[in-house]
């Protein structure tokens, strides 16, 4: 789990911007809420009976030994405990329901919005800070409804009620007990001092133990085949070590504040007896008053330690708040315009770039005033150092990324132009590393588009020549294991291309589809690049110049510019940078120009 340094602070205590933005989650949820309160107020008031049975049933029916009358207010004091105890399950089961329903809400759209978001944020954050936002930073602010609101309110609708109860029955009494209140606030919140601070170390050290177990497993490959599994152990051994050493420390501080707190409520409790001992034999206060005295003030202390509790899930919880709505603030990079083109015609698949500069955020210039055009159905492919700009220029082309000067057109209309995802729809992209999702093969071929028939899958594939392929494999239904670990690079790139082809594009785009094949499954993307390309405008990039021979024309990127056109024999004959290239791999004559200043040799 990859963690940033946002991921280590705590931030305030209180917020109230952050606090108005979560009861607007909580809204839709008002009723259930409502309830969670009313439950409180209602147990609050139940559990205020319970001592005045008792003190009723000790100084009258006990004390006149009438046992029948006891044994009535018994049962009416088990009655109160029964309704106690159901109104507590009832408040359990109402404030997970609706903490949960509010993690769900919050899931749903925090998830949503990384979708829209647009690559470059992608790009720059981390995959395990992302994953977090979604899951422990939402589980915290689930916590903050369960374990904050409610039962804060539980707490200061029973202090309030408890405080009162003893003042009525004997308010010296209540004195001495909240002689001891000042000390337990003071132990309370020297506590909260270390907790806040054991917290985050403990905080960091996990973080940074995931980081380095998510790191191990996805490498596991590379730490086997380079022997690195003893140094990779020792490391992991010291973040552990690391974690285990802070954790005690907050054991240790646990250890300390609880029998402390515990020797001042048994002080407490000491006082009470002495000074209501003196009281019952003054005949000052009856025995049931004094049993019901002790009852309240047994009960009083939990609520205050409670309340010194909640102080570090409120604390946690604007933290966790704030990281979820910074991202939820973050502006989606392609929103579809307030009118977006949807032509009822089908695309002809003409493309043009027109003077298009681009640059990644706080990076190079990487297209400088790039123009050039494809005619519907043509077939052209990009070549170039890494680094060129060619698979910026796909990526742009289905609008990943929003040009800086300059337009993209696609039958003649900017792209910003057209609805984002009806746009990508008309665009079939095959990327050098195919992703496969867990799954089967029909649904990495559909990805999510359900309304594509099983016919139109079978006739993808037999075009992208994937057809043998799936049928070694089991079928359309065979299962696809996660991110497609048991396929093949080749197997994935015909699995790509057959999944561009289903949903039946205008423009399909291959992205150093062949880079990493076999020469026979290369043999059979060219094939199918034939096949597929019928009808169809075709942008192909490539490093390998044996993939882009048969395209109509070639263009040579270099700088983020075309420095040449042209088809494979007219480049060759120039003798320029497409020469050079092609002679380097094998597929021209020697006699080539010389690269220019600066090119690989």
């Amino acid at each position: 789990m990859t963690t940033g340094p946002d991921d280590d602070v705590l931030g305030k205590a209180y917020d109230a911007r952050l606090m108005r933005r979560f009861l607007g989650i909580l809204r839709p949820h008002a009723g259930l809420a409502a309830l969670c309160f009313a439950i409180v107020i209602v147990l609050a008031g139940v559990e205020l009976l319970g001592p005045l049975v008792l003190r009723a049933a000790v100084d009258g029916p006990i004390a006149a030994r009438d046992g029948a009358g006891a044994a009535r207010w018994a049962l009416l004091f088990g009655a109160v405990l029964a309704v106690q105890g159901g109104l507590e399950i009832l408040n359990a089961w109402a404030t997970g329901l609706a903490g949960q329903r509010v993690c769900r809400d919050l899931r749903r759209q925090v998830f949503g919005h990384l979708q829209r978001l647009p690559l470059a944020f992608h790009d720059r954050n981390p995959v395990g800070r992302l994953v977090t936002r979604v899951t422990s930073d939402i589980e915290t602010l689930q916590e903050l409804f369960a374990s904050g609101f409610v039962a804060v309110a539980a707490d200061v609708v029973s202090l309030a009620g408890i405080v009162g109860m003893l003042f009525w029955l004997c308010a010296p009494l209540a004195a001495a007990v909240f002689l001891v209140v000042p000390l337990l606030v003071a132990a309370a919140w020297v506590f909260r001092a270390h907790a806040r601070r054991f917290y985050r170390e403990i905080r960091q050290r996990i973080a940074r133990l995931n980081a380095c177990l998510n790191e191990n497993v996805t490498g596991m490959r590379v730490v086997q085949l380079f022997n690195r599994e003893a140094r990779n152990r020792a490391v992991f051994e010291r973040l552990n070590e690391e974690h285990r050493l802070a954790a005690l420390a907050s054991v240790r501080a646990y250890a300390l504040f609880f029998p402390a707190i515990n020797t001042l409520v048994l002080a407490a409790m000491a006082l009470l007896i002495v000074a209501g001992g003196a009281r019952i034999l003054d005949g000052a206060l009856s025995y049931g008053t004094f049993l019901a005295f002790w009852y309240y003030a047994q009960k009083f202390f939990h609520p205050i330690l409670d309340l010194a509790e909640k102080y570090n899930v409120l604390q946690s919880a604007m933290a966790s708040s704030e990281r979820i709505f910074t991202l939820l603030d973050t502006p989606p990079g392609v929103a579809p315009p307030a009118a977006p083109v949807r032509p009822a015609a089908p695309l002809r698949g003409e493309v043009e770039l027109r003077d298009v500069t681009f640059a990644y955020e706080g990076g190079p210039v990487v297209l400088d005033r790039l123009s050039f055009r494809i005619a519907a159905g043509e077939r052209v492919a990009l070549v170039g150092p890494t680094g060129g700009g060619k698979t910026t220029t796909a990526s742009l082309l289905s609008r990943l990324y929003d040009v800086r000067t300059g337009a993209v057109l696609v039958d003649g209309t900017d792209v910003r132009d057209y609805d984002p995802a009806w746009l990508r729809r008309q665009v079939g992209v095959v990327l050098q590393d195919v992703f496969c999702f867990a799954g089967t093969i029909a649904s990495n071929l559909r990805l999510g588009e359900t309304g594509i028939p099983r016919e139109r899958l079978e006739a993808a594939a037999r075009t992208a020549n994937a057809d043998r392929l799936i049928a070694r494999r089991g079928g359309l239904d065979a299962p696809v294991p996660e991110r497609g670990a048991t396929l093949s690079a080749g197997e994935k790139q015909l699995l790509g291309l057959a999944r561009a082809l289903a949903s039946d594009p205008r423009i399909l785009v291959l992205d150093e589809a062949t880079s990493s094949v076999d020469p026979g499954t290369e043999a059979l993307i060219r094939e199918a690049l034939g096949k597929a390309a019928a009808g169809r405008t075709a942008l192909v990039i490539a490093h390998r110049l044996s993939t882009v021979q048969s395209c109509d024309r070639i263009l040579v990127l270099h700088k983020g510019r075309v420095q040449e056109e042209g088809t494979h024999a007219e480049l060759l004959r120039r003798g320029g940078l497409y020469a050079t290239w092609a002679a380097l791999q094998g597929g021209a004559p020697a006699a080539v120009a010389a690269p220019p200043a600066g090119e690989p040799r």
